[in-house]
């Protein structure tokens, strides 16, 4: 092999392109099974950000489930999951473009078994007793209140009106029947709790009119997170909960709860969509579950009898939408040399394969750049965690002396995690010469409650040291270049990303995906289900407006000294185009280099292939001209208001 050619960092000629990346990809968004069925719902960029249901057969065969007139989506809560349901050979289904659910049988066409109108529904579960499906509503009838959500019945043949169960809280979700069919959990809460900040689950028995009767509260309240209620195929309701300062699994038995297998880790997730799943029974005394820790997945066995835990060998880091059925585990899955793909696992032996990949993009080895979990001195003498991603191209190496510039990713959530997971995204950047580091700020999940808790009152504040001394602890040790660190975000991410160049001196570029400027604004349009998240991120509005100010990027603008790209939605309902709008127009008129890339069609996350590529090659070309070096890659210019030079 010759050797590597000497060239810029940030220069570097990569196979591992942004068009490449997006044909042929999708992104899991649900998985269930059916006796030997596998289905699982399929978001396509090449087909306008689509969502296609997938069905595998026992042998193996997989087909399409919907035409592309379909879309299965549902918007309750806006961010939707758990939109599919999938019993005895029928398929039921939200479609995105009216919000009615819809059975879909082999060889029919979609019929709708709910009425035209303002109704969303989400989270079902097949009540076959009584031919109904019990699910999530969320009535958004009365335009000039908040949206009403409760559970409710829908007859499976769409005959009679969606009847309600069970409301008087805010939100509900997780309906789940007993195996007799007699009794239904649930779970619900109210403002300005989030599902990780405090839930409760309910139980009720079935009276035989089908109304709830009997209904008790069987754990949870203001400051206990409960999540996945599931009935054991013995009948006992089972549970995940952070009552030990860790999400793990307890159950209901003779009255009281008790812990199943008690650990130093987690066993679940932040629930921003319905349908995640991390434990399924596989036989009455044995199940399997996703333990987190440090924020990587790994699967093991629970006896719970002994409550005796018996890790799975996986070559897997994150792991979601667990589920079981005749002896064989399936899930959505990635590890840091796979991207997300459909697994089968054979309970007997471990045996796994691959269903379904979610991506056509093949990387050599050479070129995955493999993460580092490092962990970093913040302020409050806490330590924060990250994981570290170096330039990894073997045909190109930097001119002596020089350091690669470095990419401060923010996740989105905030309350949320960054996997140690295959990232084409990541490796877009690692392959062209730029180191990148992916940081789990304080408010992250996959590390215990107390440190999910940090970010309590402190958004804009914890998450801002962290990312800020991750860059500064890869400068000491002579991973980074000081002159040239870039931080970059999505959403929650976008704020955090924000914050750091509005309010500290440490970067000289940033990039802000559909990103929150103005913190009071947010907390007054947003949606139902965010409506009073940040009374816990940051103070209870409005009576401390002032720090919501104090917060905002968009009233510090004068304090901004670098240059930023924006890109964003047009239709986004979650962080109005408003938000980029203003700020880029705030730092245009301070004369500082600014660029804003509107995707018109585009909701909170660009779903479209054309513009995930964009995206990615918007911010390149970017950083390229403010870090002066030239992308081997040709890239359409991005306009880029005050830039010196033209």
């Amino acid at each position: 092999m010759s050797a590597p050619t000497v060239a810029p960092f940030g220069a570097w000629p990569s196979p591992v392109t942004a068009g490449r990346i997006t044909a042929g990809s999708v992104q899991f968004q649900q998985l269930a099974v059916d006796g030997d069925s596998i289905f699982w719902v399929e978001g396509r960029p090449l087909e306008s950000g689509c969502h296609a249901i997938v069905r595998c057969a026992g042998d193996g065969a997989i087909e399409e489930v919907t035409a592309r007139d379909f879309n299965a989506r549902t918007t309750v809560h806006e961010y939707g999951g758990g939109a599919v349901l999938a019993a005895d050979g029928v398929v039921f289904s939200s479609n995105f473009s009216d919000q009615r659910l819809y059975r879909i049988e082999r060889g029919r066409p979609p019929r709708p078994i709910t009425p035209e109108g303002a109704l969303r529904f989400a989270d079902a579960t097949l009540d076959r007793a009584r031919h109904r499906l019990i699910c999530v509503s969320e009535d958004h009838s009365n335009r000039s209140a908040e949206a009403v959500n409760r559970i409710v019945g829908v007859d499976v043949h769409g005959r009679t009106a969606p009847a309600a169960l069970a409301d008087g809280y805010d939100f509900c979700s997780s309906p789940c029947l007993s195996p007799s069919g007699r009794h239904l959990a649930w779970l619900a809460w109210n403002h300005p709790n989030m599902p990780w900040d405090g839930t409760e689950l309910w139980v009720a028995a079935i009276a035989s009119n089908g109304s709830l009767a009997q209904r008790r509260r069987i754990a949870g309240g203001p400051h206990e997170s409960i999540l996945q209620p599931s009935w054991s195929p013995a009948g006992e309701l089972y549970f995940v909960s952070d009552r030990s300062g860790w999400w793990n699994l307890h159950r209901e038995r003779r009255g009281r709860v008790e812990p199943v297998s008690p650990m130093a880790a987690e066993v679940g997730g932040a629930a921003w969509i319905f349908g995640l799943s991390s434990y399924a029974f596989v036989a009455p005394d044995r199940l399997v579950c996703v333990i987190t820790k440090q924020a990587q997945d790994r699967l093991a066995w629970i006896d719970v009898g002994t409550g005796a835990c018996t890790p799975i060998a996986t070559p897997y880091t994150s792991i979601n939408f667990v589920a079981a059925s005749r002896g064989r585990i399936v899930c959505v899955a990635a590890a840091p040399d796979q991207a997300p793909a459909v697994v089968r696992i054979d309970a007997a032996t471990g045996a796994s394969e691959v269903v379904r990949r979610g991506s056509d993009l093949s990387i050599d080895a050479d070129f995955i750049a493999r993460a580092e979990a490092i962990e970093f001195p913040t302020e409050r003498g806490l330590t924060a965690h990250a994981f570290y991603y170096p330039p990894t191209n073997p045909s190109f190496t930097a001119p002596p002396c020089e350091k690669p510039p470095l990419i401060v990713h923010s996740h989105g959530g905030p309350t949320g995690d960054a996997p140690n997971t295959l990232s084409p995204s990541t490796l877009y950047w690692t392959s062209r010469g730029f180191a990148v580091v992916d940081v789990n700020y304080g408010g992250s999940t996959g590390f215990g409650t107390a440190y999910r808790r940090r970010l309590n009152g402190q958004w804009g504040v914890v998450d801002v040291d962290d990312c800020v001394n991750a860059a500064r602890y890869l400068v000491a040790r002579g991973d980074a270049d000081p002159q040239r660190l870039a931080i970059a975000g999505g959403s929650a991410g976008g704020y955090t990303t924000l914050c750091a160049l509005a309010f500290r001196r440490v970067f000289q570029a940033g990039a802000s995906h559909f990103g929150v400027s103005n913190a009071e604004a947010l907390a007054r349009d947003t949606h139902k289900f965010e409506s009073r998240y940040l009374d816990t991120l940051i103070a209870p509005y409005p009576s401390r407006a002032d720090l919501y100010r104090m917060r905002s990027p968009v009233h510090a603008a004068d304090q901004l000294a670098c240059p930023v790209i924006f890109f964003q939605g047009l239709d986004d309902k979650i962080v109005p185009p408003d938000q980029s709008e203003r700020m880029a127009a705030a730092l245009r008129a301070k004369g500082l280099p600014v660029a804003y890339v509107a995707f018109p069609g585009e909701q909170h996350g660009f779903r479209r292939a054309e513009n995930i590529q964009r995206a990615l090659e918007g911010e390149l070309y970017f950083y390229g001209r403010i870090f002066g070096f030239s992308p081997a890659d040709p890239i359409e210019p991005v306009p880029i208001d005050n830039l010196p030079g033209g």
